[in-house]
């Protein structure tokens, strides 16, 4: 949820939108899930409180989905791997779209299964 104490303006929800958006360059370049929402929210966390929060949560769940595909591929040995690598991207996808729509909103998404990194 968004924090009450601060107003969320139209340039603040742009921002929290595009870190969410930035997290899609993973399905074009190596580690883009992480690097592109690491850059905008490097970029604009002090300017915008909202960005901040956006980037912390998108940030901690496209690094426990790292951490949860390296798990998969080792499982992919005893066969159950490619199934939960299947799930990880669907989930991904489904996430990050909620996340988007939520921040155009001014709602600062919480994404499941994250593990937080970034307090």
């Amino acid at each position: 949820m968004s924090d009450p104490s601060f107003e969320v303006t139209k340039p603040a929800r742009d921002m929290g939108l595009l870190i969410h958006a930035a997290s899609f360059a993973g399905y074009v370049f190596p580690f883009g899930s992480v690097l592109g929402p690491l850059i905008v929210w490097l970029m604009k966390r002090d300017e915008f409180e909202f960005a901040n929060q956006c980037g912390k949560n998108c940030l901690n769940f496209k690094l426990s989905l790292m951490i949860y595909a390296m798990i998969s591929a080792v499982l992919i040995l005893v066969g159950v791997g490619v199934l939960l690598l299947a799930g990880l991207a669907l989930l991904d996808i489904i996430c990050t779209i909620i996340a988007i729509v939520k921040a155009s909103d001014g709602i600062a998404y919480q994404y499941p299964l994250s593990i937080k990194f970034l307090k």
